[in-house]
């Protein structure tokens, strides 16, 4: 083997070695990896990845830097990338590639048969898309109609007419649910006037939002959408530790409201027992809620019930719920009181009974009012809402139970 085959041998190694070191890495840090690489190689290898994750890595690069590996990427990918970046993160926009297999309306099918033996060497073609002369989509084929139509056959004859497409602009929450009944392998997409800027390939629009929908229950406690297992330990602790103060803040919150009612523990012991279960009950109570108001929001299911109707329906599933598990829990406690030789065993019951109820009544609502909320403000709706809702069903359980409690033995 010559200098030269050996050369390129090495360059196909490296790229794709670095290649597979990109795809395990946050946008961020695969970012901050391509600083020690020349640009055509960092091009080679942001090629080889999926162009939707290769467009994100590409976001976090300096503009001056992304503009030269932009402009050493092979095939054409480069313009593809630079039309993608000009949509926001979240939509159809960014998952856009180019589609190879467009043709004009009067190519005859055997004219598309030849150009498409080339073409399915370079990429995987599942559609032909055919457009006017004005670049209009206005029509989609199947490998197998050009199976079965004749050789001198124009595409306008026997291509679907007025097909199904997405707009570079759409959220992808949105798109889902455009498509979740259709399953297509891959989707045109078109501006305003209709003419045809890219496809997605429904398995990147799934893989994407199967990501936002996973990257929730993080956000939930305060982990961020970019931290993932690779993630770079230090840069992990930047994450995480603001959100984690603000947990201990809100813990002093809840241990302030038992501190007011220092007393009346001293006074009745067994209450320290039942406050560790008020607190948890009344707190997964508000995660049920919190997890099906999030997953409402997502799937833009709230369009068809609003706010109000959904607090109000967690407002009576936490009494419910409440209702019952106080039962139960005011028994463990007028048995717990009678065993050790406590007064009032009955009341502290019928205390317990009231607080679970209440408590979980209103960690039923703040389920559902704190993504709603932080909505309303333009914040992510699943950001720490965890943390928030934990505040208030401790605030609320704790005090209320103490509360009446207190309002006993005076």
């Amino acid at each position: 083997m010559d200098s030269g085959n050996r050369q390129l041998l090495s360059d196909a190694q490296r790229t794709m070695a670095l290649s597979e070191e990109l795809h395990g890495l946050p946008p961020p840090e695969a970012a901050e990896r391509l600083r020690r690489e020349p640009d055509e190689l960092a091009g080679r290898a942001l090629a080889l990845l999926n162009p939707a994750e290769a467009v994100d890595v590409l976001d976090h690069v300096p503009p001056e830097r992304r503009a030269l590996i932009i402009a050493a990427a092979p095939g054409g990918r480069g313009e593809q990338w630079r039309i993608d970046l000009q949509y926001p993160e979240t939509s159809v926009g960014r998952l856009m590639e180019a589609p190879l297999a467009v043709y004009g309306t009067d190519t005859t099918v055997r004219d598309a048969i030849e150009s498409l033996r080339e073409l399915v060497q370079k990429a995987f073609i599942t559609y032909i898309f055919v457009t006017d002369s004005g670049g209009r989509l206005v029509g989609v084929l199947a490998f197998r109609e050009l199976l079965f139509a004749k050789s001198d056959q124009r595409l306008a004859e026997i291509m679907l007419k007025d097909p199904f497409s997405l707009k570079p602009d759409m959220p992808l929450v949105d798109a889902m649910r455009t498509v979740v009944t259709r399953h297509y392998p891959a989707y045109p997409v078109t501006d305003d006037s209709g003419r045809l800027v890219g496809m997605v390939r429904g398995q990147s629009l799934f893989e994407r939002q199967a990501y936002e929908i996973s990257a929730q229950a993080g956000s939930m406690v305060g982990v961020e959408k970019e931290e993932r297992v690779a993630t770079h330990l230090m840069r992990a602790f930047r994450f995480r530790h603001p959100w984690l103060q603000l947990n201990l803040l809100t813990a002093f919150v809840a241990a302030a409201v038992v501190g007011i009612f220092q007393d009346t523990i001293d006074r009745i012991v067994v209450l320290a027992a039942f406050l560790p279960v008020l607190a948890g009950q009344s707190g997964n109570s508000g995660c049920q809620a919190l997890a099906v108001t999030l997953r409402g929001l997502t799937l833009g299911e709230l369009r068809a019930l609003s706010p109000r109707k959904l607090v109000f329906k967690e407002a009576c599933l936490g009494l419910l719920n409440g209702g019952v598990v106080g039962i139960v829990a005011g028994a463990a406690m007028w048995f717990y009181a009678r065993s050790q030789g406590t007064g009032h065993a009955v009341m502290l019951g019928v205390i317990v009974w009231v607080a679970m109820t209440a408590a979980c009544a209103i960690s039923g609502i703040s389920g559902a009012l704190v993504p709603l909320t932080l909505k309303r403000l333009g914040a992510d709706p699943a950001t720490a809402s965890s943390i928030f809702l934990t505040t208030l069903t401790d605030v609320a359980s704790m005090g209320i139970m103490l509360g009446l409690a207190t309002l006993l033995i005076r």
